[in-house]
C-alpha cells in the first residue's frame, strides 16, 4: 500500500538498501515522495538507485562499509553535503551469517556476527544524531529481529538484542531533541535468493539441518505458522518512520506474525 506524498521534502537514508528489505524501504519510499540517500557496501545498490529513479526520487548513493565507524560518517556527510539535513534514518544492515549451536561457533565467527548486525546501526545512529539534535528533528527506525528468542544464532540475537536496548536508551535519551527512536523486530521472512550471500561457503549437512531447525522454530514461535513478506515488513518500517507515529518512540514492534520474540 503506498502513501503518496507520505514523505514529501523528507531525506532519508536507508542502509542495506541493495537487497531484501532495505531495497523494499527505499522503492516504497520512493514512490512516496522521500528525497533517498541509499547505503550498502555492494554496488549492487546502484540498481536499487535506478528502480528508485525511476519512480521519481531523488537519489545518492554511498558506497561504504557500515561495519566501521569511517564508513556511517563517510555515509552521514555525504548525506548532508547533498541534501543539507537527515530527517529519517532507517537501519537495516545485518543478518545472521552462521546458523549453529552456540558450542559449534568459533571465536572469530562470534566478532564478524556482532559486527555486522550490531556495530552498523551503532555507528549510524552516532553518525547522524549531531544533524538531528541540531535540528531539533528526527526519526530512527532500527531493524531488529523476533531472533532474540530463537535458536541456532546466539551472535546474532545477541546484537539484535543489543539494537532493542539501544533504541530505548536513545530514545529516552533524545525525545527532548525532538527525536524518535523505534525498531521493527522482524520475523521471517520471504525474500529474493540473495546476490550476495552473507556466507558464500555451502552448507554442509550438519548445517543444512541446522539452518532447517530455524526455519521450523520460526514457523513454529508464529500463531500465523508463516514467514512473513518484505511487502509486510516495509509497512511497519516507514509507518515508525513517517509522521503518523509521531507519538511513537523508545518501541520495539514486532513484526513477526504473533512472535514477540
Amino acid at each position: 500500500m503506498i502513501h503518496p506524498d507520505r514523505f514529501k521534502d523528507k531525506v532519508m537514508v536507508v542502509t542495506g538498501a541493495a537487497q531484501g528489505i532495505g531495497r523494499g524501504v527505499a522503492l516504497a519510499a520512493a514512490a512516496e515522495g522521500a528525497q533517498l540517500v541509499l547505503a550498502d557496501r555492494s554496488p549492487l545498490v546502484h540498481e536499487t538507485a535506478q528502480e528508485a529513479i525511476a519512480l521519481g526520487a531523488q537519489v545518492i548513493v554511498s558506497e561504504v562499509d557500515l561495519e566501521t565507524w569511517a564508513g556511517a560518517a563517510a555515509l552521514a556527510a555525504r548525506a548532508l553535503e547533498d541534501y543539507g539535513r537527515i530527517d529519517i534514518l532507517v537501519n537495516n544492515v545485518g543478518g545472521t551469517i552462521w546458523a549453529k549451536p552456540y558450542e559449534e561457533y568459533e571465536e572469530a565467527q562470534i566478532e564478524a556476527e556482532i559486527r555486522r548486525s550490531l556495530f552498523p546501526t551503532l555507528w549510524c545512529c552516532r553518525a547522524v544524531l549531531p544533524a538531528m539534535i541540531e535540528a531539533r528533528n528526527g526519526a530512527i527506525v532500527n531493524v531488529s529481529s523476533v531472533a532474540t528468542r530463537g535458536i541456532y544464532r546466539v551472535p546474532y540475537s545477541a546484537a539484535k538484542g543489543g539494537i532493542n536496548a539501544m533504541t530505548a536508551s536513545l530514545a529516552f535519551e533524545h525525545a527532548q531533541d525532538g527525536i524518535r527512536v523505534n525498531a521493527v523486530a522482524t520475523g521471517g521472512t520471504e525474500a529474493p535468493p540473495r546476490k550476495v550471500p552473507r556466507n558464500p561457503q555451502p552448507l554442509s549437512e550438519r548445517e543444512q539441518v541446522w539452518y532447517q531447525g530455524i526455519v521450523d522454530q520460526t514457523k513454529a514461535s508464529s500463531h500465523m505458522h508463516r514467514y512473513g513478506t518484505i511487502d509486510e515488513q516495509v509497512a511497519a518500517i516507514l509507518f515508525l518512520a513517517s509522521s503518523e507515529a509521531s507519538y511513537i518512540t523508545g518501541t520495539v514492534l514486532p513484526v513477526g506474525g504473533g512472535d514477540q520474540g
